[in-house]
């Protein structure tokens, strides 16, 4: 079944006009308020800069996807946030590693920590595999997907058969035995995943020139010093 039958009702109804969702929801708003909307990543980016103890800072958010944007490297300086590179859809580590919560049979958008933390009782043996058939990783961490091996862009999975047998059989029933496979899997990505951050958080200082960094994006926003 495809998926944009499936939401374009809720796009027409009530996320069509989303400013008059907000005043009928704020009875106490001001009519001459006016109701501002920024992109995705750019909340993101905010979301870390504006509270962090920082003057000037590298910023670097990852998610899924908002608007088009899966990525982006940017600063902030005082007030003012500027983003400066962007990595965009369907090329993104939250969906990559969506893929993966999904096929060892956690929910898609909670259950990512569930993958995490199955990680540390795996081993990485899958990495190589990543590397050769999923992504092309670039050393600025960014990179493109092999979509041969994904199926969120025209159904309601994440994966498809030939990214099953590259890891050894069909994605694990919910609540079924987590067998060492599926440990071994999720280690795999969590390796992969990290290299990817670590390589991103280094071209942003490389980029930026700044040596603190803020975080946000699929995760809870954080910020620290960088070395």
């Amino acid at each position: 079944m495809m998926t944009f039958p499936r939401v374009l009702p809720g796009w027409l109804s009530e996320k069509l006009n989303l400013r008059k969702t907000i005043r009928d929801e704020l009875p106490g708003l001001r009519r001459d308020c006016p109701i501002l909307f920024t992109e995705h990543h750019q909340s993101h980016a905010a979301s870390a800069f504006y509270p962090s103890p920082f003057d000037e800072a590298a910023i670097l958010t990852v998610d899924g996807v908002g608007e088009w944007a899966t990525t982006t490297i940017g600063q902030g300086r005082g007030n003012r946030i500027e983003i400066l590179k962007e990595l965009h859809f369907p090329h993104s580590l939250g969906l990559l590693y969506s893929a993966f919560t999904a096929y060892c049979g956690f929910r898609v958008n909670s259950g990512e920590y569930k993958l995490m933390g199955l990680a540390p009782y795996g081993a990485p043996k899958f990495v190589q595999a990543i590397y050769d058939h999923l992504l092309d990783l670039k050393p600025d961490g960014s990179f493109w997907l092999n979509l041969e091996y994904f199926a969120f862009l025209r159904g309601l999975t994440m994966s498809n058969g030939k990214f099953h047998r590259l890891f050894g059989g069909p994605p694990r029933t919910p609540e079924s035995a987590v067998e060492t496979r599926h440990a071994d899997v999720a280690a795999s990505i969590q390796a992969v995943t990290n290299e990817i951050l670590l390589r991103l958080a280094r071209h942003a200082r490389a980029v930026t020139g700044r040596k603190n960094l803020c975080l946000a994006g699929a995760w809870r926003s954080i910020a620290w010093p960088m070395v």
